[in-house]
C-alpha cells in the first residue's frame, strides 16, 4: 500500500502513514498520542503482535487482511465516548456495504458476515494535555479479514469469515474508502454522540430477539432475549424480570441456543 495514493484518494484530509510491518498499529499510535496534533492513520501490511478486545491476540497477514489504527482526538473526557465502538461497526458497515459486502454487528464491537466474526474493533484511549487544549485521543485499531485460509481458522479454533471480493480490490482505493466512511463517522459522533448511530446499528444487529448469556470471567451475569441497544450504546435485553440494560465493560456475549 501507499501512503500517498491513500491520502490523494480519500476525501477525509487525514494524514497516512504505512508501514511494513509492527508489533501493533494500535500501541505504536497510543506511544505517539502525546506528540500528535492532528487526526492519523496507520496501516500495517503485517502485525506481529495485533490485540483484540480483552487482550486477545489478532491474526494477521498482508495477504489475507487488513490491519490499521485511526487516532482521532475528541474534546470531552471518557464519558463523551460511550457507543463509540458500536458507531464504528455502523461506519464499517455502511462502507462495506457501498462495496458489496453485507455485514451484521454484534454487541459490542464485532462484524459479522454470515455469522462468522469478518473484523474485530479495539479502541483505547490516551488524555490529550492541558497544552495541547485537553479532551482524549481514541486510537480506534481494526482488523478486517480479507481471505481466510484454512490453516488460519486451524490457529484460531473456529470459523471466521473473509470477503474474496474486497481481496481483490485494490488495497489504497479500500483503505481510502474506509478511511472515508470512519472520518465521517468520527466527525458525526464528536457532534451528536451515539444517539446518531443506535438505529442504523439496531438494523445490522445481527442477534436481535435471540436468546444470549452475559459472561464475566466465564461466568453468568446475566441472561435473556437480545433486543438491540440504547441511545448510550448499551445492550438491551429483554428478561424473565424485564428489560434491563448491559454496560461493555470486559464482559463477553455469547448466544445460549
Amino acid at each position: 500500500m501507499n501512503a500517498a495514493n491513500i491520502f490523494a484518494l480519500s476525501r477525509a484530509g487525514v494524514a497516512v502513514e504505512v508501514v511494513p510491518e509492527t508489533g501493533s498499529t494500535n500501541a505504536d499510535l497510543l506511544a505517539r498520542a502525546a506528540r500528535l496534533t492532528e487526526p492519523m492513520l496507520l496501516v500495517a501490511e503485517h502485525q506481529s503482535a495485533g490485540r483484540g478486545r480483552a487482550g486477545r491476540s489478532w491474526l494477521s497477514s498482508s495477504e489475507n487482511s487488513l490491519t490499521f489504527s485511526l487516532a482521532w482526538k475528541f474534546e470531552g473526557g471518557l464519558q463523551t465516548l460511550s457507543g463509540l465502538p458500536l458507531a464504528v461497526g455502523v461506519a464499517l458497515g455502511d462502507a462495506l456495504g457501498r462495496l458489496g459486502v453485507q455485514i451484521q454487528l454484534k454487541w459490542p464491537n464485532d462484524v459479522l458476515k454470515d455469522g462468522d466474526k469478518l473484523a474485530g474493533i479495539l479502541i483505547e484511549t490516551q488524555s490529550a494535555s492541558r497544552d495541547s487544549g485537553g479532551g482524549t485521543w481514541a486510537v480506534i485499531g481494526i482488523g478486517l479479514n480479507l481471505v481466510m485460509p484454512d490453516e488460519v481458522e486451524a490457529l484460531l479454533g473456529r470459523s471466521a469469515a473473509g470477503a474474496p471480493w474486497l481481496a481483490r480490490m485494490d488495497r489504497d482505493v479500500l483503505m481510502a474508502a474506509l478511511l472515508d466512511a470512519l472520518a465521517e463517522a468520527l466527525r458525526l459522533f464528536a457532534s451528536r454522540g451515539f444517539a446518531a448511530f443506535s438505529a442504523r446499528w439496531n438494523l445490522r444487529h445481527a442477534w436481535q430477539g435471540r436468546p444470549v448469556v452475559i459472561l464475566d470471567n466465564g461466568k453468568v451475569l446475566q441472561e435473556g432475549l437480545a433486543a438491540g441497544v440504547d441511545d448510550a450504546g448499551r445492550l438491551l435485553l429483554d428478561t424473565a424480570q424485564g428489560r434491563t440494560s448491559v454496560l461493555a465493560g470486559d464482559v463477553s456475549l455469547r448466544l445460549s441456543e
